[in-house]
């Protein structure tokens, strides 16, 4: 399937790891120009396997914190300078407070502080930073990965769980700001991932437990599949990726304010 994203740039935050990575290698395969950002150096390396596209150009990888917006800011004029346009951005950012938080008020309002500033405020950061160059696109997309826990008000950690729950929002009220403007915008939800921050869930829980409840990683991640996933897997970075330059190619023209999970049925609305 041609998704007609071959020629045209993407920037895409939190590529150097995890889900982001596997999008930006996505949105690479299709051709697409792309701009690997992320907080950690090695999002350069990531950048360097990214294959060239047809006309040679290589990915652009830069170092940026989603809570500096100044750094933001610069990241987009890096990507005006270097490529003169961009017509997608993906927001793959997220941290957990690493505590298991239930029931919430075991947590402290401190706790709080840096999940709302990265996976929220960082979001709303990197749409105002880059809108005026999906505006003058006029025909773009802006992808955020919120996450199952903003749709159900998961317990295992409130302040994730709510930041999610605000970025489906902000979703929604970007996208019929920008819609004027051809731009869709829409929210991707993973259920059940092999991450990084999937296994400080399962840290955090297991840090809590008497010694006789604790449980490995795998032994505690295989109940939670059988217990929530209708189809009983894992879903894969590459699943998500999938999806992501499912909704930005041409495909997907019509889809936008929309929160689209891929949880192997995790959540169902009825």
């Amino acid at each position: 399937m041609d998704l007609g994203l071959s020629g045209q740039v993407a920037a895409v935050f939190g590529a150097g790891r995890g889900i982001g990575e596997a999008i930006a290698a996505a949105f690479a395969a299709e051709g697409a120009s792309l701009v690997a950002i992320d907080r950690d150096p090695r999002v350069a390396e990531v950048a360097g396997r990214l294959p060239a596209t047809g006309d040679g150009a290589r990915a652009l990888g830069i170092v940026a914190d989603v809570t500096d917006h100044a750094a933001v800011r610069r990241a987009a004029d890096s990507v005006r300078d270097h490529f003169g346009r961009c017509e997608h951005v993906v927001f793959a950012v997220a941290i957990g407070s690493g505590k298991f938080g239930f029931p919430f008020w075991n947590l402290e309002p401190e706790d709080w502080d840096r999940v709302l500033r990265v996976n929220l405020v960082g979001a709303v950061a990197v749409a105002q930073a880059f809108a005026p160059l999906l505006v003058e696109s006029k025909d773009g997309s802006m992808l955020f990965l919120a996450s199952v826990a903003g749709q159900i008000g998961s317990q295992t950690d409130p302040p994730y769980s709510a930041s999610k729950a605000g970025l489906i929002n902000f979703t929604q009220c970007a996208a019929k700001d920008l819609a004027a403007h051809g731009v869709r915008v829409n929210a991707l939800c993973p259920g059940m991932v092999q991450t990084p921050l999937n296994r400080s869930t399962w840290d955090a829980w297991n840090r809590r437990q008497p010694e006789e409840s604790r449980q490995a990683y795998e032994e505690w991640a295989a109940a939670k599949i059988k217990q929530l996933v209708p189809l009983n897997r894992w879903q894969q970075p590459e699943d998500i990726a999938a999806m992501a330059v499912f909704l930005a190619g041409r495909q997907g023209r019509n889809i936008t304010g929309q929160t689209v999970n891929v949880d192997g049925g995790y959540v169902m609305h009825w």
